[in-house]
């Protein structure tokens, strides 16, 4: 596994790193020693989901908890491809405000890890997309806020139309900085 930094302050691209053979291959997904010993981060991962979404242009956030139930996220495309965004919704960060996207296919063997208090999304870019997420901390939907995917207060540039939102989703009201 390689962690490669990005601009926002404790998010992480994971490359993962294939072991082939020639019955395929066997890629380590998640190691908690080598979290610790390299991000200084200590992760325990309590519950993990599997989303589909049929159509490409479904979007799925922009979702976060608050305290006490904030959590670090662990996400990888399973089949197909998505754009995932994060904001930094920290005030006291560094890189508060900041936004990264990402395109993740199922072939590259990416994962991204989010820290806690970041708005977090994704968005299909085909039909038949599955997306794996993890978390530290459980659901708990008392604690879970959200931001409209065209917020004006960011502006989020998507790469394709967003087609289908949820209810939720579309009924967040505008985020106040």
């Amino acid at each position: 596994m390689q962690f490669i930094k990005t601009d926002l302050d404790g998010l992480y691209v994971i490359k993962l790193e294939p072991q082939k053979d020639g019955r395929g291959f066997l890629a380590r997904i998640f190691d908690r020693k080598k979290i610790k010993e390299l991000l200084e981060i200590e992760l325990d991962l309590v519950q993990g989901y599997v989303s589909f979404s049929s159509k490409k242009g479904t979007m799925r956030g922009i979702h976060y908890q608050i305290p006490p139930f904030s959590e670090y996220k662990l996400t990888r495309v399973t089949k197909g491809s998505v754009y995932e965004v994060v904001i930094d919704l920290r005030k006291d960060s560094q890189t508060f405000g900041v936004i990264e996207g990402f395109e993740f296919k199922d072939s590259d063997y990416k994962m991204l890890l989010t820290p806690p208090n970041c708005g977090h999304a994704i968005l299909s870019l085909e039909d038949n997309t599955e997306l794996t997420n993890f978390s530290d901390r459980p659901f708990t939907p008392e604690f879970e806020r959200g931001i409209r995917f065209d917020d004006p207060n960011f502006n989020i540039p998507w790469p394709i139309p967003v087609e289908v939102v949820s209810e939720k989703d579309s009924s967040w009201e505008t985020y106040k900085k």
